[in-house]
């Protein structure tokens, strides 16, 4: 899975999934176009691998639209930026539900439209990958907004192979389990909580954010060409008992 001479913008690119997803795609040869809100992070990714780095708020709408058509007419698109706020169903707050809903869906779907109009316009091909989560599939403590936000996402993601698959352009989801980044400890730090989760996988461990990178890389390659509307689960054999 060799992607020299392929170009892929990477939300979210700063940090955890996004970050190890940029490394792994410039390692094998791809031209990495990180996106995130982070200068310093952009900064330490691009002494590693090159490429190019533009900031963005993508939560902002119009941030979101002015960042893809920055980056131009790429060949992949990996929608990883994403955010959690610990919420139950009778704490959730407002501001809660629109970070949340704002970040990790109303962003991608944002980024994948202008993702996908710039590869129509260029003769159509290309490929999306969204970054979901088993909390689509299962309900977690605390995770009300956050489950909507990428079982909603997985929705689009079907919508999305079926109405662009006509310009060639393929859309994937990847779901991870737990994966042990930045965002997750804050989640899943308490041994009380983490230890019975973790015992639910087969594989008998939590995912790392390069886990999910080499899954992204598979979807994003030739090798699956085939492979469109689909949810990949990266989660140690957890939806499967």
């Amino acid at each position: 899975m060799q992607f020299s001479g392929k170009s892929v913008i990477i939300t979210g690119a700063g940090k955890g999934i996004g970050r190890s997803t940029a490394q792994l795609l410039g390692q094998r040869g791809a031209e990495v176009v990180a996106i995130s809100r982070t200068q310093s992070d952009l900064d330490s990714l691009r002494a590693e691998i090159g490429g190019r780095s533009l900031i963005a708020d993508l939560s902002n709408v119009d941030e979101a639209r002015r960042v893809i058509a920055e980056a131009g007419p790429c060949d992949m698109l990996v929608n990883c930026a994403g955010t959690n706020v610990l919420e139950s169903v009778l704490d959730m707050t407002d501001a809660g539900y629109e970070r949340v809903m704002g970040i990790n869906l109303k962003s991608a779907l944002i980024c994948a439209q202008e993702f996908a109009r710039t590869r129509v316009a260029a003769g159509g091909g290309g490929v999306i990958v969204n970054v979901t989560s088993i909390a689509g599939h299962r309900g977690f403590q605390d995770h009300v907004c956050y489950a909507a936000s990428k079982a909603g996402l997985e929705g689009a993601t079907r919508v999305m192979a079926r109405e662009l698959g006509a310009h060639g352009i393929r859309v994937v989801a990847v779901a991870p389990t737990v994966t042990m980044t930045e965002l997750a400890a804050e989640a899943w730090s308490d041994p009380a909580k983490s230890e019975p989760m973790m015992a639910r996988h087969p594989i008998g461990r939590f995912a790392q954010a390069e886990d999910v990178a080499r899954a992204i890389a598979l979807m994003l390659s030739d090798d699956a060409d085939m492979v469109t509307g689909s949810a990949l689960s990266v989660d140690g054999g957890f939806l499967s008992v």
